[in-house]
């Protein structure tokens, strides 16, 4: 791939915003998954809501939430987005010892959502680490993702299902 695909790169091949401006203002969504194994014991904690830090995917949805809205402070080049809505929802999955998230962000702008969504997830399962470390530090993040997006000039996309 050479800078010329990647439209953060200018024609110089130096780092740049890329300007929206030009482009309609359209609805746009974009859906991000993700998964934290962990040890039974340290699932059952969640499950229960006996954790000593409390509610873990209450606060692990709020954290997500309020990291879809700082995405464009966090990633470097990623525009600041009026985001219309976020839900992220977490679904234990007892037989492989995991806790799931998904995240649905969606706006009407110029540009997509992709990295809001994904930014939430990874921020909602970060947040799961942190406050069941100390009972679990083998925790494992995987499989974070883009799983479909929608709206803008590149229409709608749904990852294969092989990812």
């Amino acid at each position: 791939m050479t800078s010329v695909n990647l439209t953060h790169f200018d024609s110089a091949g130096q780092a740049h915003m890329v300007d929206v401006g030009g482009k309609n203002e359209t609805a746009r969504s974009a859906r991000a998954a993700g998964s934290i194994f962990m040890k039974a014991e340290t699932l059952a904690l969640i499950r229960d809501g006996s954790a000593k830090k409390g509610d873990v995917l209450g606060i692990a949805r709020i954290a997500a939430i309020q990291a879809a809205k700082r995405s464009g402070e966090l990633i470097p080049l990623c525009h600041p987005i009026a985001l219309t809505r976020v839900a992220a929802e977490f679904t234990i999955d007892e037989a492989n010892h995991a806790v799931h998230c998904q995240v649905t962000a969606e706006c009407f702008g110029r540009t997509g959502v992709e990295m809001e969504a994904l930014t939430a997830v990874s921020l909602g399962l970060l947040t799961i680490y942190d406050m069941c470390k100390a009972v679990d530090r083998g925790m494992r993040i995987d499989n974070v993702r883009l799983v479909e997006k929608q709206g803008g000039k590149s229409g709608h996309w749904t990852a294969p299902a092989t990812i």
